[in-house]
């Protein structure tokens, strides 16, 4: 197994709490290669890792909302298919997702980009039913960008699932500048957080948080932020706002007393996401 880095550790939270989702008796997703995956990294993890992070008792709410994000992730790609039958699909940062299988797969064009650790310990256990393309680099470097130029440059939608509010704020918005600048007829879907939880006690509360209830020792948390969706728009006049969704507006969220928190600003636009068109 390679050696994961500690930022590559959510992955893993991530990965297990879609599966703790998907295996209870009335799920909001079913994800059996994601259960297939998980498996076959419990067997090859290191005792450490598999104490502190995958068999950690998780919060109900961390996993409802990373699974049903990722039912609404899957939605948003359909919806996007429909449109662009021919389209491309580009997932950032991503880890052990196995969406390319809940889309469907087969003929679904389909690419992932992820640090080396991550990719070559993912080529290591889902083997040959990885049919699709794979990248190892940042996400902050500039080469992977013009490698999908080659392959699409229209008609590309890219997923960015808890990724860019772990990084540094100006290296995040110079890679979307030059996906604005880049892409046409193209999306993005893109997890972020409020500003004010990349600073101050707010910032500490958040990964003081995260740390005791996933298990994940990944040091510097929340560093890019935004006040409201439409900044993306100061970024590149490429950029269009379409939609902003929480997962308090979900229908299946429980307890279903969450759902009120939809209608208060400060509680639903903590973590939430933004889908902006690519003109």
């Amino acid at each position: 197994m390679q050696k994961l880095t500690e930022v590559s550790e959510t992955a893993l939270i991530t990965l297990r709490s879609r599966v703790m989702e998907a295996r209870k008796s009335s799920p909001v997703l079913e994800d059996p290669v994601g259960e297939e995956c998980f498996e076959a990294l419990m067997a090859l993890a290191p005792d450490e890792l598999r104490k502190r992070v995958m068999e950690r008792k998780l919060s109900p709410v961390l996993s409802m909302h990373i699974a049903l994000r990722a039912r609404k992730y899957d939605n948003l790609c359909r919806e996007f298919l429909e449109e662009y039958p021919d389209g491309l699909i580009v997932s950032l940062g991503c880890g052990f997702d196995t969406r390319f299988w809940r889309l469907g797969g087969g003929a679904v064009r389909y690419l992932e980009l992820d640090l080396p650790g991550v990719i070559r310990t993912k080529q290591e256990v889902l083997k040959d039913r990885i049919t699709y393309g794979m990248m190892e680099d940042s996400v902050l470097e500039e080469e992977w960008i013009l490698k999908v130029k080659k392959i699409q440059a229209g008609k590309v939608l890219f997923i960015a699932e808890g990724l860019f509010m772990y990084l540094p704020k100006d290296k995040t918005i110079q890679t979307l500048t030059r996906l604005a600048d880049t892409f046409t007829s193209s999306r993005l879907i893109m997890e972020v957080v409020a500003e004010k939880y990349t600073q101050g006690w707010r910032k500490k509360m958040v990964e003081h948080k995260i740390r005791k209830g996933a298990g994940s020792t990944a040091g510097d948390y929340y560093q890019y932020g935004i006040r409201e969706g439409a900044v993306l728009e100061s970024y590149h006049p490429g950029f269009k706002l379409r939609e902003e969704w929480t997962f308090f507006e979900d229908p299946d969220l429980k307890p279903a007393i969450l759902r009120s928190f939809r209608h208060i600003k400060s509680l639903s636009k903590t973590q939430y996401t933004v889908i902006a068109d690519i003109a």
